[in-house]
């Protein structure tokens, strides 16, 4: 990255040709592209670190593959993949679509301003990302919900509680329960997502600043910028999704852990201690890498492939 990049509080972007509904549909399918490039990479990481989170004890990483394979085979990694299959790829077109519009509101408002060169601010990137994030997180807390409690299953579906996504969703709702641990979504997704696409723009920034064009910019590119981004959305987020995974795994009755996130937070550090906030971290930085490189490898691919 250049020394004018260190020191400015501004980022070139290229937002020429932004308006209009076509652009909007291209932002939201490319982001369904990205989604499903993200499920079908991470669901094996995903399922390992929801189990990490909830186990009791100090089980590591390679007692629970293990135990998985033994006993659920290895199709055991893609247990409850149809509701974030369907679901992620409507999360991340939610994000990068609103991403984008935010985006474009901003140059436009920086316009208003006299600013024409399609500058933003990094406080502007961080922003747009707050605020996608602030919208995934309506989506993201059922989704995620319905797949810990599939997840977390290990009988065969014969015997299982929830039969199926469907048959998930339908006793949750039933029970006013598929909403639980919206908060501690919202407290994940937002900050998070405002650090993620602050640190995936600044990266290309850094490539604009040298001449240049986005599309110009190479798949690997994307896919180490998005892999970079991922890493510091979970490592300034991970404590939140520790107590969001307890609070959708905990009884539906009288939950063990509480029924907020303060609640649910003291708990934790009560029977588990500190080391519990960072339990599955090392799994979820593992997967974070492959899946959100090409998160954004399959978005910028599709977005130049819809030009």
């Amino acid at each position: 990255m250049s020394d004018e990049l260190l020191i400015t509080p501004q980022v070139v972007e290229d937002l020429t040709d932004l308006h209009g509904f076509r652009k909007t549909l291209k932002d939201v399918f490319s982001g369904t592209v990205g989604g499903v490039a993200q499920v079908l990479v991470g669901q094996p990481f995903d399922i390992i670190k929801v189990r990490l989170q909830t186990m009791p004890g100090n089980a590591t990483a390679w007692e629970a593959i293990t135990d998985l394979v033994k006993y659920e085979g290895f199709m055991g990694f893609y247990k409850g993949t149809m509701a974030p299959l369907v679901g992620v790829g409507a999360c991340v077109s939610c994000q990068f679509g609103i991403n984008e519009a935010m985006k474009r509101y901003f140059r436009d408002l920086n316009r208003s301003r006299g600013i024409y060169d399609n500058t933003l601010s990094l406080g502007q990137y961080y922003t747009c990302g707050f605020v996608s994030g602030s919208a995934n997180a309506l989506l993201a807390t059922p989704i995620e919900h319905v797949r810990i409690r599939l997840q977390l299953q290990k009988e065969a579906l014969a015997n299982a509680e929830y039969k199926s996504t469907l048959d998930c969703t339908e006793k949750l709702l039933k029970q006013g329960s598929l909403m639980r641990g919206f908060t501690a979504t919202l407290m994940r997704t937002s900050h998070g997502f405002g650090i993620y696409f602050l640190t995936y723009e600044t990266l290309i920034a850094s490539q604009l600043a040298h001449g240049f064009r986005r599309e110009d910019i190479s798949a690997w590119k994307a896919c180490m910028f998005g892999a970079l981004s991922g890493a510091f959305f979970w490592a300034m987020t991970y404590p939140f999704d520790v107590v969001k995974s307890v609070m959708q795994a905990d009884k539906l009755v009288n939950p063990a852990y509480g029924t907020n996130v303060v609640q649910v937070a003291k708990n934790i550090y009560r029977e588990r201690g500190l080391r519990a906030f960072t339990k599955g971290f090392m799994p979820t930085m593992l997967r974070s890498l492959p899946v959100n490189g090409a998160t954004f490898a399959a978005f910028e691919v599709t977005m130049q492939m819809l030009k």
